[in-house]
């Protein structure tokens, strides 16, 4: 059984998600889009002071680029991954964001 035989939805949804996911990636490790980064939008400006905005920003735009990574590779062998790739796909995604959520409180705060 392969990831196609499990997949359910139209064939453009995960090309779709690949080509956002790079984008964001991209806008990400340039240093821009601190807007997109949950709890650093909405923090208050006397929070954010104790942030490297733009290392926040590459440190989640790494952490984008190997989902992104990983979505290239499910969208172009579809057709011969096994099944079990979703499972791994999913383990890797925790494991990025366990990953981003450390560095982010490590190496992206300023020091007093």
């Amino acid at each position: 059984m392969t990831l196609k035989d499990i997949s359910n939805g139209p064939d453009w949804v995960l090309p779709a998600v690949t080509a956002l996911f790079a984008v964001l990636s991209l806008v990400l490790l340039l240093g821009k889009g601190s807007w997109l980064i949950a709890g650093y939008n909405t923090a208050s400006p006397q929070e954010k002071k104790g942030f490297d905005e733009k290392r926040l920003c590459r440190v989640a735009g790494g952490g984008m680029a190997v989902i992104t990574a990983l979505l290239v590779v499910m969208t172009i062998w579809q057709d011969t991954l096994p099944a079990a790739f979703a499972g791994v796909f999913g383990a890797v995604t925790v494991g990025v964001a366990i990953a981003i959520i450390v560095l982010a409180n490590t190496i992206c705060r300023r020091k007093p």
